[in-house]
Parts: C-alpha cells; structure tokens; sequence
C-alpha cells in the first residue's frame, strides 16, 4: 500500500476521505468520532472525553480498567498527546511528552507503567519509544537500535517492552528490553529486511510481523524472554500479522485466506495452529486484542458493509457484533473494539451521529486505528506493516 507522508495527520486522513468520497460524506459531517469503555456486566458504553480537543484514540487497557491513548490537547494547534486514565476509565490525564510537540500511548500493564513514542526535543522530528513509572508517572527515553526512530508497543508486568526501532544501517527490526525497559535488544527476523513487536505476555513471550527471504510477511511469536521467533504461517494466504498475545500463548491478528480477503484469525496456546475467526458477514476482519480466557475482540464488516466491532467468547469461539451486547444511545455505533481486560471490560471506538458511507466509514476507521502512528513516520518506502 502506498504510505502517508512523515505530515499527514489522521484528521487530514479523514479530510482525504471526503475529497475522495465526494459530497456524501462531506453531508455527513456531523459524526462524531469517540473513545469509549464498554463494560459488558452493565451493558454500558462510558464516553472517555479528550485532552480538551476534538478527538481521542484508544490503544490499551490493564485488569483495573486504566485506559490509555492518545487524544488532542486544546491549544488548536493540532498537538495531541499521551494520556492514562484512573481505574475504570475515570480522569483523563495528559502524560506530557519527551521534549516535543506530541506523543502516543500503546500499552500499559497492571502497575500502570505506560509505553508508547514521543517526539523528542532535538529539533529534528525524531521520536523515541518511552516508558513511565506506575501509574504512568515519569516518563523516560527508551532510545533505539542504533537508528533515529523507535515506538514502544506493548509491556508486560515485569516491565519488559517490545516494539519497532531503527537500526544503525536504517533497516527495522522488533525488540525486547529488559524489566522496567532496561536495555533494548534487536529480535531479527524471519529472513527479511523487516520486523516488528506488537504484543508481549508475561512470559515474555513476543508476537508481531516480520518480512520473510521470500518477500511475504508473516506473523511470528517468540519463546519466552523474546528468544527464537517463528513464523505463524497463514490462512491460506501469502500474508499474515499478529497484534495481540495472552499469557497462554494464544495469538490473535489477521491474515489473507486462500480466496485473498484478510480474516482474524486465533491460534491454540504457545502460538500452535491458526485458527479463521470469520467475519460478522462481511469480507473481511481484524483481531485487536485478546484475554487470558482468549476472548478476542477487534472489527469486521458486516453483510451491509458497515464496519463494527466484534467480541468472541472464551477461546475465540462465536464471533458476536459488540453493538448487540451493549445498551447504547440513539445514532451510536461501535465500529472498532481495540483491546480487552480480564475482567470484560473493552475499549472500542465509536462514531456517533450520522455515519458515512460503508467505504468511507471503513477507510475512516482503517485510518484512525491502524494508519495513525505510521502517518508521521519518515523513510518507510520499505515498510509492508498492514
């Protein structure tokens, strides 16, 4: 796929849709774009606000029910910054940034430490992954390879951090630090010039994607401590990913079929076997998140060509529209479920009023939840991450 310019901010993503789209979606202006957590015991959907801007987006949830993403700040300036919430998704906090203008979160364990990236205060758009203390306190430079940039993805509850950095002979590769992020180190590859981290359990077990000797990118999962990754294979296709990992080694993401529509997809413990999630009715869907009871969530398109967000019972089973399971307001709908905790609670994107048309509502949400954090990045004409 053709990437974004280092420039081009998700708003801009959405405003592309409109000028691609045409006057439709310009007529449908009035939806708005939400960061929710959805609690399936009371059947409720808690709207988490913003930094004081026009938007927020989720990435990561803990068993207390902290929150964190990133959101726009009220200066008008287009900033948007880290932020964490208290238990439960209550209080929005701004968690500041490295030195620069903006900064994201992606993760958080159950001391509340948070990673994600930030701008740091050179002057020269570098970013760095960055971790913090409990209850997102201090946050700190993770540096990098050896290359400029770095992003921080996802920690476990000794502290280990994984990701995606440059290296000193400009390739990327995934890594692993060590407790409380000490110390990155590179994990290689599966043959390719490319990989990266985007999940870790406590056994510091590693899941993410890497580009292969054959050009294909597949999904891998490590053994513990990041030792030895291995590839994942795929559903029939050439090409696969994984987001997400439970403590029992179940891995969830999504991989073309052997017909060439891109369907989530779980395996059996230790990463042994993928499985086809199917979809809500339409072509296609993506697994976001998944619980130590391998509850998976994520978003697919329906038989009507809408996108919505999707919730499985314990081991994947049973794919379920979240909309259903939830008592939401009037014009509410819930397109993209990001992450779930092992208590049910589940953060998700919604959009609320008048909703675009199925291709731009999927483009739209493709943009905020995927797209986003590469849309700032330089030098990625290699990079084959979606």
């Amino acid at each position: 796929m053709t990437l974004l310019s280092p420039s081009f901010k998700v708003r801009h993503l959405i405003l592309a849709v409109a000028l691609i789209t045409g006057p439709g979606f310009v007529n449908h202006a009035n939806a708005q774009i939400a960061a929710l957590l959805v609690d399936l015991d009371s059947r409720t959907a808690i709207d988490l606000g913003t930094l004081g801007g026009d938007w927020s987006y989720v990435s990561g949830i803990n068993d207390a029910g902290q929150v964190v993403g990133n959101s726009y700040t009220a200066d008008g300036n287009d900033n948007y910054h880290a932020f964490i919430t208290g238990p439960d998704g209550v209080g929005m906090r701004d968690l500041g940034t490295l030195g620069g203008r903006w900064s994201e979160a992606y993760g958080i364990n159950d001391a509340g430490q948070v990673v994600g990236n930030s701008y740091t205060a050179d002057g020269n758009d570098n970013y760095h992954a960055f971790i913090t203390g409990p209850d997102g306190v201090g946050m700190r430079d993770l540096g990098t390879l050896g290359g400029t940039y770095s992003i921080a993805r996802d920690i476990n509850d000794a502290g280990q951090v994984v990701g995606g950095s440059y290296t000193a002979n400009s390739g990327e590769h995934a890594f692993i630090t060590g407790p409380d992020g000490v110390g990155m180190r590179d994990l290689g590859s599966l043959g390719g010039g490319w990989s990266y981290a985007n999940g870790i359990n406590d056994g510091g077990q590693v899941v993410g994607g890497s580009i292969r000797a054959d050009s294909n990118s597949h999904a891998f999962i490590t053994g513990p401590d990041g030792v030895g990754m291995r590839d994942l294979g795929a559903l029939g296709g050439g090409w696969s990913y994984a987001r997400d990992i439970n403590d029992a080694g179940q891995v969830v993401g999504y991989s073309f079929t052997a017909e060439g529509n891109s369907h989530a997809f779980i395996t059996g413990p230790d990463g042994m076997g993928m499985r086809d999630l199917s979809t809500l009715g339409g072509s296609w869907s993506n697994a976001l998140g998944i619980n130590d009871a391998g509850q998976v969530v994520g978003d697919s398109l329906t038989g009507e060509g809408n996108s919505h967000a999707f919730i499985t019972g314990p081991d994947g089973e049973g794919m379920m529209d979240l909309n259903s399971l939830v008592d939401l307001p009037q014009g509410v709908i819930l397109s993209q479920a990001v992450d779930i905790n092992n208590n049910g609670q589940v953060i998700a994107m919604g959009v609320m009023g008048v909703i675009p048309e199925p291709e731009a509502y999927a483009l739209m949400l493709a943009g905020l939840g995927l797209v986003g954090f590469m849309a700032r990045r330089k030098k990625m004409e290699n990079l084959k991450r979606y």
